[in-house]
Parts: C-alpha cells; sequence; structure tokens
C-alpha cells in the first residue's frame, strides 16, 4: 500500500498569518475578538475560544477593551471606517493576495468602471471586495451563471470592464469563465487574482486523486477552497471523501485501498492533518505508511520555516509587472522580485530579462512575515557569476563590449555580465573635450585594466580610449594605403577654428578651409557646420611629407556661376537687390552669391551725379542683365535698358542763328542742343563677385 500527501495540504499563508496573530495577542495576555470565525474549522475556532478568543459577528458587539482581529478574508471599507469611528483596537490580518483584490476594485470604483468578480457572492471574502468598491459590481460562481448574467446586465461590448476572481476560485473553471468574457468584451482588463497556493493546491489534488484508489480531503465543510478541492478530486477518483477530523476517517475503506491519496483545505491545521496520516498508519500497520507520514511532517515543516537573508533559492516566473516579477520559490509566501533588482541595467523592461516560466537562482533580500512576502534579487546572483569570468579577463587584454548606464563623479559606468565596470573620465574617451553624457545608453568597447576585491568591495576598472587607439592606428593605416585626391569620404566634425573645419576621416584628420565651405561668403565656419555633423567630403589635395589634407565640401551642383549659366542667360530680367553704392554705379545681388554691377549710366534716362540719389540699400528693382564675363566673374545689369525711351523736344521759331565771323570762313550753329544717341562710358574696372581668395594655409596637421 502506498499513500502519498499533497506538499500543498494544509494552512496557506494568510490562514497561517491570521492564526499567528492571534496567538500571539493571547500570549501577550490580551483580550481578543475575531469579526467571523478566524479561519473555517471549527476546532482550531474552538481551541482558540478557550483560550479566550471570541468571535463576534458586528464590530459593535466587540468589547471596548478588547483588541479586534481582522480574518484573512478580509471586510469591507465601511467595516474598517465603523473600526476607526468606535476607536477599537484593531490589527488588519487580511490576506495579502486580497488586499490586492481591494486595490483593484477600489481603483475600478474611482473611474466608475464595472466589475465582474468570480466567486460565491455569500462569501464573506467575495463580501469584502463588493463593500471595496464604489461602482457596479456583478458576481457569478461558474460559466453557465456568467453567460446568463452578461445577457442581463447593461454593459455594452465595448465598455471598459474589470473582471477578478476570489482567491479560492476553481482554476479550471476561471479558465472556462475568461474564454466568455474574450469572446463579448473587446475591453476587458483581466486580473488573475487565484491564489498561488489555491492553484497549485488544486493542481496537485488533480494529479493525485488521478492516481488513487482513494481520495481523502481534510477541511471544514464550511471552507470553500475545501469544498473545491473535494469536487476536483471527486471528478478523479470515485472513492473520495471529505472529513474534517481523523475521527471520520473510514478505516475499511483505508484497508482495502491500495494506493491513497491525501490533501487539505487552507484551513486545514497541520494537527489534524498529522491525526488523520496517524489514524492511517495505525489501521494498516505499514511501515512505508510511517515513512510516508514521517515525510510529510518533514515536508511542513520546510514549507513553513523562514527563509533566511543572503540564501539562494531556485524560483520560477509567475507572472511580470512593469515594477516587478512575481516567483514561486517553493515556499507559502509570495517571492517577487523589484524591477532594479533584476538586471543591472536600469534602462531594461523586466519582460526584455525574464519570461513567464523561466527559472532562476535568486538571493533572498528581505523576508516579510506580516505581509507574506520574499524581495528576491536576480542581478546580484549573475554579478557574482559575471565576477569570477572578470577576474579572469582582467588578465587576458581582450576586448569587451558593455554598456554605457550612466555618468558619475570622474567617469562612466558601463555593465558587464551585471557587474558594474568604472571608466575613469580619462579613459572614456578618445579626447578630453568629448562629452561623456553622450556615451549614455551607447554599446562600447573597453579593455579591462583592474579587477580586484578587499573584503566585500570589488573594484573594477576598464578604458575605453585603450580600444579606440588600436582602432584609430588600425584606421589610419588602412586611410593612408588607400586614400587619393578625388576621393569621397564621410566624416566627423570634430573642431572648427576662424578659418576652417577639423573633419575626422576615421583615424585621420583633414580640413575644410572656410573659403571651401560655402559658395556665398561666410565669417565664420560654424555658419554651415557644427560640431559633431557628419559630412560628405571628397580630398583636394594631399601632402605626403607633412601628412596634411586639404579636403573639399561645395557641392559642384550649387555653384552659383552653374546656375546663372544655365538659368539666367543675358537679356534675362531679375528681381536684384541694391546691396552697395559707389561713385561709379551700384551694386545689386543677381542670385544668391553673384551680384552684379548697374553702372551709373544705366540707372536712368536722364543724367544722374551719384547713384543714391536714384537708388539705396536694400531697394528692390528690376534689371536686365545685359553681360556677362564668366572668365572674370562679373555681371553687368541694367535698369535704364527697361525704362521707356524720352523723345527729344521739337526746334522752336524763336530760335536766332549765331554767326562767328573767322576771318575768310562763318560757322553757323544752332543754340538747340542736340539729343545724341546713348554711349556707354568708359568706366574703370571694378571688382564684381570674384570669390573669395583662400587664406594661406589650407590644411593643418593632424591633431
Amino acid at each position: 500500500m502506498s499513500i502519498q500527501v499533497a506538499k500543498t495540504a494544509g494552512f496557506c499563508f494568510g490562514v497561517n498569518r491570521a492564526v499567528d496573530i492571534v496567538n500571539d495577542l493571547l500570549e501577550k495576555g490580551e483580550k481578543v475578538c475575531t469579526l467571523g470565525p478566524i479561519i473555517h474549522n471549527m476546532e482550531m475556532v474552538g481551541e482558540l475560544e478557550k483560550r479566550g478568543c471570541n468571535a463576534v459577528d458586528r464590530i459593535e458587539d466587540c468589547p471596548k477593551d478588547a483588541t479586534i482581529v481582522i480574518r484573512s478574508h478580509g471586510v469591507a471599507k465601511s467595516v474598517m471606517d465603523k473600526v476607526d469611528e468606535l476607536s477599537l483596537k484593531c490589527v488588519d490580518a487580511t490576506c495579502p493576495f486580497v488586499k490586492k483584490i481591494h486595490k483593484i476594485v477600489t481603483e475600478a470604483g474611482e473611474k466608475n468602471i464595472p466589475v465582474l468578480i468570480a466567486g460565491n457572492k455569500n462569501h464573506p471574502e467575495i463580501q469584502g471586495i463588493i463593500g471595496h468598491c464604489s461602482s457596479t459590481c456583478y458576481t457569478f460562481n461558474n460559466d453557465e451563471e456568467l453567460v446568463e448574467l452578461i445577457s442581463n446586465i447593461p454593459i455594452k461590448n465595448n465598455d471598459e470592464i474589470f473582471v477578478v476572481a476570489q482567491t479560492t476560485f476553481s482554476k479550471k473553471e476561471w479558465k472556462k469563465c475568461l474564454k466568455t468574457v474574450k469572446k463579448v468584451y473587446t475591453n476587458a482588463k483581466i486580473f488573475d487574482t487565484i491564489c498561488k497556493a489555491t492553484s497549485e493546491r488544486q493542481k496537485e489534488a488533480d494529479l493525485i486523486s488521478g492516481n488513487s484508489d482513494l481520495m481523502i480531503v481534510i477541511g471544514d465543510r464550511h471552507s470553500s477552497n475545501t469544498a473545491k478541492l473535494y469536487d476536483i478530486c471527486k471528478s478523479r477518483c470515485a472513492n473520495t471523501c471529505l472529513i474534517e477530523t481523523a475521527k471520520e476517517l473510514d478505516k475499511d475503506l483505508v484497508s482495502k485501498s491500495r494506493s491513497i491519496g491525501v490533501t487539505a483545505g487552507a484551513s486545514t491545521p497541520a494537527r489534524i492533518i498529522k491525526e488523520v496520516l496517524d489514524t492511517m498508519s495505525e489501521e494498516i500497520k505499514s511501515s512505508e505508511t510511517v515513512a510516508e507520514t514521517e515525510s510529510f511532517e518533514e515536508m511542513l515543516e520546510e514549507s513553513l520555516k523562514n527563509l533566511n537573508t543572503n540564501e539562494r533559492v531556485k524560483g520560477t516566473v509567475v507572472s511580470i509587472a512593469p515594477n516587478e516579477v512575481i516567483v514561486d520559490v517553493g515556499r507559502k509566501q509570495s517571492g517577487f522580485i523589484p524591477a532594479d533588482e533584476l538586471s543591472s541595467d536600469p534602462s531594461v523592461k523586466p519582460e526584455d530579462v525574464v519570461k513567464v516560466g523561466d527559472e532562476l537562482e535568486l538571493l533572498i533580500m528581505k523576508t516579510n512575515d506580516v505581509e507574506g512576502t520574499i524581495m528576491l534579487s536576480k542581478r546580484r546572483v549573475d554579478a557574482q557569476k559575471g565576477w569570477e569570468e572578470l577576474k579572469a579577463l582582467a588578465e587576458s587584454n581582450e576586448v569587451l563590449t558593455g554598456k554605457v548606464v550612466n555618468v558619475v563623479k570622474g567617469g562612466v559606468i558601463v555593465i558587464y555580465n551585471d557587474n558594474r565596470v568604472f571608466i575613469p573620465a580619462s579613459q572614456a574617451t578618445a579626447s578630453r573635450d568629448d562629452s561623456l553624457e553622450d556615451l549614455v545608453g551607447q554599446e562600447v568597447q573597453f579593455k579591462l585594466i583592474e579587477a580586484s576585491q578587499r573584503g566585500r568591495m570589488k573594484r573594477i576598472v576598464g578604458s575605453i580610449r585603450a580600444v579606440l587607439r588600436e582602432q584609430r592606428a588600425s584606421q589610419k593605416a588602412t586611410f593612408w594605403e588607400t586614400c587619393e585626391v578625388g576621393k569621397h569620404y564621410k566624416g566627423v566634425v570634430k573642431s572648427i577654428t576662424s578659418y576652417g573645419a577639423f573633419v575626422d576621416l576615421g583615424g585621420v584628420f583633414g580640413m575644410i578651409h572656410i573659403s571651401e565651405l560655402s559658395w556665398t561668403h561666410i565669417k565664420n565656419p560654424s555658419e554651415v557646420v557644427n560640431i559633431g555633423d557628419e559630412v560628405d567630403v571628397y580630398i583636394k589635395e594631399i601632402n605626403e611629407e607633412t601628412k596634411k589634407i586639404s579636403l573639399g565640401y561645395k557641392d559642384p551642383d550649387a555653384n552659383p556661376w552653374e546656375i546663372l549659366r544655365r538659368d539666367y542667360p543675358v537679356d534675362t530680367v531679375v528681381d536684384a537687390t541694391i546691396v552697395g553704392l559707389t561713385t561709379f554705379g551700384a551694386f545689386a545681388n543677381v542670385i544668391p552669391g553673384i551680384d552684379g554691377l548697374i553702372h551709373i549710366s544705366q540707372i536712368a534716362n536722364q543724367r544722374i551725379n551719384k547713384p543714391e540719389d536714384v537708388l539705396s540699400i536694400g531697394e528692390k528693382v528690376k534689371a536686365k542683365i545685359i553681360a556677362i564675363d564668366f572668365d572674370k566673374k562679373r555681371v553687368s545689369l541694367s535698369i535704364r535698358a527697361l525704362l521707356p525711351v524720352e523723345k527729344a523736344p521739337a526746334p522752336s521759331e524763336s530760335d536766332e542763328e549765331v554767326v562767328a565771323s573767322t576771318g575768310e570762313d562763318e560757322v553757323v550753329a544752332s543754340t538747340e542742343t542736340p539729343v545724341d544717341e546713348p554711349v556707354s562710358p568708359k568706366v574703370e574696372e571694378a571688382p564684381v563677385a570674384e570669390e573669395t581668395p583662400k587664406a594661406e594655409e589650407t590644411a593643418v596637421e593632424e591633431e
């Protein structure tokens, strides 16, 4: 004969915590009341009553000098308000998993979102949940009730709705209900609030009962989770018995069975479970059974014992939230890993680090018996493992890759194998002028300079510059082997002077002279490029001896003289802007980069003394291109050519002839001034729109 006892049998964490709270208060000699039976087990309730713990149905029935304990099922908000109103001493032993549901429905109430609750509406846990929700709540106990409920409630298919479950609700039934919810409501927010311990208990009961001739379920008949265990076992094993104590055990049925399975509800004390097992062992007189009983006692003690800080445990990822990951560590307590204890990189999201079902090795950071939680760390375990590797790599001179996570005093921090590597500022960039902030979030290559440990203090120092120097030396050698005049490169502007910009071509620097940066006149290179800009350049000149490189940057297609040649032939009328005035004429901008001369004789039909008598700086005029000299880069313009021609006045009868005697001959001249054909006067040549001469220095040596 064999007996298999469920590892999950007996008190869940919430019940165990509530009973411990009452026991502690009684041991201190305090008067204790519980709002309703502290657990669904009359044997235990009777024992506590003998010690002075009385159960009351209403807050008002609690004596003023007593401490009232709220059981693990929790209560409505109005009940807690009443406690405050009566100024009663109170200890809230509500299960943390139940409190989580209270927070969810409270949020729904604040947003006026309706809530569907899976569970028995008459159960005190459900009553407490409803009492925390100010919006409309609907309850259902199975999929059939849910289908009927949906057909009768005024919630539209696309309305937002919250769905939660009683902590002891059947996991199998919950899955069926969720299918129905998802089919009907497209905007449902579902919270899986079934207690992990309950889920595991039901799963294990299903497995054991399927392999047993006799299945014994121990627990109070008023207990919801015990009743669900019985239903699960009964569906798998016809010979399933529900008993509250060892006295109800059918000894004949036990003696006839070859394989017996045993489980117990969350409100069943370990003492009662042991009594049942002892009774069975006496009946069958089997050493195998005795051994099994002893094994169960050990398992029970193991499951209830506290975990120690800094102890390593194995855990399985159960769920992932933005700020934490919930893990099952095989204990009654709920394990969680805060987001900042998952990885040393603060920028990663929990879902990028782990997946549901992953088995992790974790370090216990802190246990909280009141909340029933264990705070765990994954990154500290990973860091310890990575530390051993780092010590070996420090001697190998190997190039490593890590992510810069933040800037600290004196340098930056790089994460490698969950260890924080300090890179001093002097070793973080190729140049001391480079910004450390630009490195944050970047993957960088580095070498370890030091990896040492003094006591618990680890010192890990690296150098990015050491790798950059090697890379630059290799790039420089490759560049000089392949470079040639006319070849194009992509480079990064590293510095700017008054006469040009220096560009990193990949290990080698070249200079773009200010005259090469723009077709138009500029006063400073920063008008065109900034430090850090990526630019397309080509080599104009290489000095092999000095290793100086002059770079070209201007786009030939943007040459204003080529644009003029293509789009503005002679006789074209343009809108020009007066940009300068001289004694012999006015200069006007034709297109960006090219100014033309309007000679004084071409400004107006009549003679003018000075150009400023007619024109002013900034004035826009229409002018005709009358000549272009592409070799000398000169353009001649005329306003006069676009003006109407004025007719000369007719001769007058009163005009008198003037006779001048010259001795032998007479010359006759009219006082009328003749109208000559316009003749362009000869003017001195003036420099027009010439390119900016280059500075003497066209290239500088690499920094």
